[in-house]
């Protein structure tokens, strides 16, 4: 610190801090799935403080912002339990707007029309629609039909999307069906014999059909496959013809040009370009070592569009950052001038191009942007309420050697190349008015995300400002097998889930404490899902951290594979792990549950009671086995939520608690008055 610096000295993460819990929780909200009619921008927001509900938003051509979702109904789908692509939006045959969307209620879909709209609406919102009607019959169980990812034909008569059955006997059957948008017909199916669909798309003249398909034990991410076929006007399919994809090809997002070209994404060159259909192997568009698509852990999203007038505008991954461009054909890349670093999703809005992005210091926003000029407008800010960018730490893209050394953990994984690079962002603590002590670096946070095929991208993210705010420093993991360095660096976790995700974490701990950034003593790693089962695996096989956090981690491989999961995730570990029994040695050598008496550090556990992707049991294991060793644990379990936190009370409780659970462990006071958490066994 320098003699002129006037900010108040304190223990790390004893700092005082404006990015609450409260703040995450209660100032603002996600902003997603972006869709257009016209000149009218669609978006679904989830709000915490409503109770956790997604609601659909609209903003007319005439400046206006209403919700369409009436108060008290929830817009989402459990389509895969992940969900995405709740409802469609769309011009009936008399020309109106109508949103077709599920009801999380009880998962059918209703139809809502724009009824009045008076002209020059003000951003207060002028708009009024009619009354959910129900399109779907009710189901015979509660939940068991669900609907996601639904396109309307030109002419607005036709619906088809994706449907998902759950029988009485457990078993799920999914499909695409067709069924009108006035009611008058009941869901036909017209293409099943997969285990998964995805991504039906309509052609401007309503005349063909395009989907993805893929049967397990493959991912989305490891292979499918692209049909096309014609669609008569009652949803028929004829001539189906297959265009790309395979079980070693992932092809993704596929879109029609104005034009009726079929476009999409593939990963046949090792990277996710974009190809055009041409009837034979496509021809490849923007070839480079970037990605113009991402992991399809939900549906709906979009990462490249047509504007009106035939202008492709995609989006793409390059560099740890997301980048705006104009596609030509054999023509360079024009980029597009943008403040923002992440791209979540494009719509076409006119000439203009709507999307839902985020930067360094804004979160999530909805807003348009003409390719011509790069004119940026806001239209919604899901955070209205600012933060002091002093408090903000900007990310620091790192790459760092990491290497699986054979004989380092026990078990038979397949090993690692040695000389790999991996790569994090790394936040430094970052507060205007607090220092830690003169000459002590900072305790660390290492984060691994979830996924495990997923990434953390260059965005302001208050759950990681939170900590940097209060004096952690924070590292943010892509281990090998996430998603945004080409299809190679993905696979490394073939085979290898459990070693090579750990390992990268270690190793970009160990990169910090060599460049003077982090205290070696005070090392933590903490995770949500896939990210839980890294950080309670990186605590039961290595004496390398302080402390861990497992969010809705996954504690037993064995339980998991034999039914302890959802469909869309049932067979993940086969190519995650390896077959199931033939190689129950190395599921249970990776299991946390198997070395839990190995912890020897002090964890806390956070669950929701009726997440069914990792179930309570998951974590109720390791806290039994926690509690039989007497080794220290706290464990907060959440009624009423799932997969991820969504009532605002929880997100708040979680996050404190996790605060005070490190100040107990490493010795400090937060500056917050937090309610205790109990910790058992600690002295």
């Amino acid at each position: 610190m320098s003699s002129d610096d006037s900010r108040t000295v304190a223990p790390y993460g004893a700092w005082r801090s404006p990015i609450t819990a409260a703040l995450i929780a209660e100032g603002g909200v996600t902003t997603m799935w972006p869709q257009s009619v016209g000149e009218s921008l669609y978006w679904s927001e989830l709000r915490p403080l409503e109770d956790g509900r997604y609601v659909v938003v609209r903003r007319g051509a005439g400046g206006g912002i209403a919700d369409v979702t009436p108060p008290g109904v929830g817009a989402r789908t459990l389509v895969h339990e992940y969900g995405g692509g709740m409802y469609a939006a769309f011009r009936n045959a008399s020309g109106a707007e109508n949103v077709v969307f599920s009801d999380y209620a009880d998962q059918r879909l209703y139809r809502q029309d724009l009824e009045v709209e008076a002209p020059g609406g003000t951003a207060g919102g002028s708009a009024r629609w009619s009354a959910p009607q129900p399109l779907t019959p009710e189901p015979p169980r509660a939940r068991s039909l669900r609907y996601a990812d639904g396109r309307v034909t030109p002419d607005g008569r036709l619906l088809v999307c994706v449907h998902e059955r759950h029988e009485a006997d457990g078993s799920v059957v999914n499909e695409l069906v067709a069924l009108t948008t006035d009611g008058s017909a009941l869901p036909r199916t017209i293409a099943t014999g997969h285990d998964f669909y995805a991504a039906p798309r309509i052609s401007p003249d309503g005349r063909r059909l395009a989907w993805l398909c893929w049967d397990h034990p493959l991912m989305p991410w490891d292979g499918t496959e692209l049909w096309t076929a014609a669609l008569a006007p009652d949803g028929t399919l004829s001539g189906e013809r297959l265009v790309a994809g395979g079980p070693r090809e992932s092809v993704l997002q596929p879109a029609w040009s104005p034009d009726g070209r079929l476009h999409y994404a593939s990963d046949r060159s090792g990277w996710w370009n974009l190809c055009r259909d041409d009837g034979r192997r496509g021809i490849p568009l923007a070839s480079r070592a970037a990605e113009f698509a991402k992991a399809p852990w939900v549906f709906g999203l979009q990462h490249y569009v047509f504007l009106a007038d035939g202008t492709l505008v995609a989006c793409y991954t390059e560099d740890d950052r997301d980048h705006l461009a104009v596609v030509e054909d054999a023509a360079p890349l024009r980029e597009l001038p943008s403040p923002y670093t992440v791209v979540y999703s494009l719509t076409p809005l006119g000439e203009r191009l709507g999307l839902i992005a985020a930067s360094h210091t804004g979160g999530w926003q909805v807003a348009t942007l003409d390719p011509r000029d790069g004119a940026c407008d806001v239209v919604r800010r899901g955070r209205p309420v600012p933060v002091d960018p002093a408090y903000i730490s900007r990310p620091e893209a790192i790459a760092f050697p990491t290497a699986y050394e054979p004989g380092s953990v026990t078990g038979t994984p397949a090993a690692e190349p040695e000389g790999l690079t991996a790569h994090a962002l790394y936040f430094a603590p970052t507060n205007p008015g607090c220092a830690g002590p003169p000459e002590e670096p900072p305790p660390l946070l290492v984060i691994s995300h979830g996924g495990p095929t997923s990434a953390h991208e260059a965005m302001l993210d208050l759950d990681i400002q939170y900590w940097t705010s209060r004096g952690f420093a924070v590292v943010d993991v892509n281990y090998g097998g996430s998603t945004g360095y080409g299809r190679a660096y993905r696979e490394r976790l073939r085979g290898n889930w459990g070693v090579v995700d750990t390992v990268d974490c270690i190793a970009a701990a160990r990169f910090l404490i060599a460049r003077g950034d982090a205290d070696p003593a005070r090392i933590a790693v903490r995770g949500g899902s896939a990210g839980g089962y890294t950080t309670l695996n990186a605590l039961t096989r290595f004496h390398f951290f302080s402390a861990g956090a497992s969010l809705f981690g996954l504690a037993d491989l064995e339980e998991f594979v034999r039914g302890g999961t959802h469909k869309f995730e049932a067979q993940y570990l086969l190519s995650l792990v390896g077959p199931y029994p033939e190689a129950r040695a190395t599921y249970r050598e990776r299991s946390p549950i198997t070395h839990v008496d190995d912890i020897s550090c002090p964890v806390i556990l956070l669950q929701g009671l009726e997440d069914v992707i990792v179930p309570p049991r998951q974590a109720e294991i390791i806290v039994e086995a926690l509690e039989r060793k007497g080794r220290p644990y706290a464990y907060l379990a959440f009624p009423g939520e799932q997969h991820g936190f969504r009532k605002a009370e929880n997100i708040v409780r979680a996050q404190e608690a996790e605060l005070y659970f490190y100040g107990r462990v490493f010795g400090f006071a937060p500056a917050d008055a937090i309610e205790p958490v109990t910790i058992a066994n600690l002295d």
